[in-house]
């Protein structure tokens, strides 16, 4: 957030999640869907960065497609298993090929996730190491209900004892729910607004799949905002109560319904209910009709 923004008056980028759209478009279908949806910027994870360069795209290819359609990366995601003793070569490249995407895109953060369970301070140890490696980006932890980082609890406890100015939180409507948890903003006492760096908005059914298969909830059966239980209004108010500036506000709508339309559609039908939502929730940051 630049130093022109005031509490709760900055209008942090509209961002199509990269799985959102999936993975099996090309780059520029991706970059065209998103901006004639009417998003402010898309986001990729390493593998869709990857599956660019697969394509026969150079960096600057990727950023001449972006500038064609005056878009931005404005997220990029995802380190996972950063807190195992023994990393492997092809985490650690991931992880490398996330720091130069930030660098390409100018993106400060990174979303992370962890699947795997460990302590409060053997992962608070893990996480410290990561931000160090980061340097000056920020190390956003999701928490994931099915992960080892199940709830705001313990991902803050994870955030707070790594001590470190670049660890924050990410907060997932989706993940915010299926962990039980109330839109209460009693739930975010003692953490400091700026230790949120981002957020992404989504919605649930009201009953969610069996805790065995959690995830696969997750992966392909999300709702777009405010199209489900209608979770996604009252996370939006409760983020904007927090003062939470975030430095963009994801759509992360995984569904193997939506996408079956195709990218196109997928891209307009979550926009436009992400915007239905932020009109009512926020409209200060709810992008004006185009």
């Amino acid at each position: 957030m630049t130093n022109e923004c005031k509490k709760n008056t900055c209008k942090p980028p509209i961002t199509v999640s990269s799985w959102t759209l999936g993975d099996q478009c090309k780059f520029e279908e991706r970059v065209k869907a998103a901006k004639e949806a009417g998003y402010d910027g898309i986001g990729l994870r390493a593998e869709t960065y990857v599956d660019a360069l697969n394509e026969g795209l150079f960096d600057s290819d990727i950023l001449g497609i972006l500038k064609k359609y005056d878009m931005k990366v404005t997220e990029v995601e995802y380190i996972t298993l950063w807190a195992e003793d023994n990393r492997s070569y092809e985490q650690k490249y991931k992880e490398q090929i996330c720091f130069h995407m930030c660098k390409l895109f100018g993106v400060q953060h990174i979303n992370i996730g962890l699947m795997e369970t460990y302590s409060v301070e053997h992962t608070a140890q893990k996480l410290r190491e990561l931000c160090q490696r980061a340097g000056k980006y920020i190390i956003g932890v999701e928490p994931m209900p099915y992960s080892g980082i199940p709830d705001i609890k313990k991902g803050w406890e994870v955030v707070k004892g790594a001590g470190c100015d670049n660890a924050k939180l990410i907060l997932d409507t989706w993940h915010w729910v299926r962990a039980n948890q109330e839109n209460d903003i009693k739930l975010l006492e003692g953490i400091p607004a700026e230790k949120i760096v981002s957020i992404q908005i989504n919605d649930v059914y009201e009953r969610p799949y069996a805790k065995s298969i959690l995830r696969d909830e997750s992966m392909h059966d999300r709702l777009a905002p405010g199209t489900g239980i209608n979770a996604t209004e009252g996370f939006v108010r409760m983020i904007k109560e927090k003062g939470i500036e975030p430095a963009c506000i994801g759509v992360e709508v995984i569904s193997d319904d939506i996408l079956s339309k195709g990218v196109v559609d997928a891209a307009k039908f979550t926009y436009d209910n992400a915007k239905k939502v932020l009109d009512k929730a926020w409209p200060e940051v709810s992008p004006k009709t185009k």
